[in-house]
């Protein structure tokens, strides 16, 4: 690995263990709780990032999601909710962190309710499934990678609820760097081996995201971070 990856890979690595904790503290703070909105929530965990690590810029709108609403694929807005005792909830996020941007998505569940619980159990183990699957193919697509992620969905009983299953992640802001073709998202159409450099001949990073849904339950659950970095 030359120089400029391992330091890439490096920045990619310490923004995603930031948000992991970030995410932890959320947690072990009580922050996810019932009788408020997701609005509160949202501005609760903004103040603690910052008041944990001074950040202030995100690359992607923040986002919070509980009950119905988390069958919700990300462009969309729906209506603020409040958190109900025995809740589905998730957190999308893309903290940037030194000019390096994570982007890292959990659901959690308030209450025992056991279906709930399945579908945050579910989309851990499918994200893993879904990165052996691209470890294994070293000519994978977009394409390739969003059908085993859909067949995951049936799999687990689930139907899987966004157009796309992840996108390119990098140096802020990747997203003005590389533009919105079909090509830098694992989305249906991406025909483009996933390994091959962008048009700069810069190597390529990837999240991974997988959204499981129930349309009949009215629940989603989340679960996206780094992909190609070990």
């Amino acid at each position: 690995m030359n120089q400029f990856l391992e330091k890439r890979h490096s920045a990619l690595r310490d923004a995603e263990r930031k948000a992991e904790e970030l995410f932890r503290v959320v947690e072990e703070k009580g922050i996810l709780r019932d009788g408020v909105t997701e609005k509160q929530i949202n501005r609760e965990i903004y103040e603690l990032a910052f008041r944990m690590f001074g950040i202030k810029k995100y690359w992607h709108k923040r986002i919070v999601r509980a009950g119905r609403n988390t069958l919700f694929p990300y462009r969309e807005n729906p209506p603020d909710l409040t958190v109900s005792e025995e809740d589905i909830v998730f957190l999308d996020f893309g903290p940037i962190f030194e000019d390096w941007e994570a982007d890292f998505g959990r659901t959690y569940v308030l209450g025992e309710d056991p279906v709930k619980i399945k579908l945050r159990n579910d989309i851990k183990q499918a994200w893993e499934e879904g990165k052996a699957f691209f470890q294994s193919r070293p000519n994978i697509t977009g394409s390739e990678l969003f059908a085993f992620v859909c067949d995951l969905a049936k799999k687990y009983g689930w139907e899987y609820g966004g157009p796309h299953a992840g996108h390119l992640i990098g140096e802020f802001p990747h997203e003005r760097v590389q533009g919105e073709e079909v090509e830098n998202y694992i989305h249906p159409d991406n025909e483009v081996p996933m390994r091959e450099p962008d048009r700069n001949d810069q190597p390529r990073d990837w999240i991974l995201e997988i959204h499981f849904i129930d349309r009949d339950l009215e629940i989603g659950g989340f679960y996206e971070q780094l992909l190609t970095v070990e």
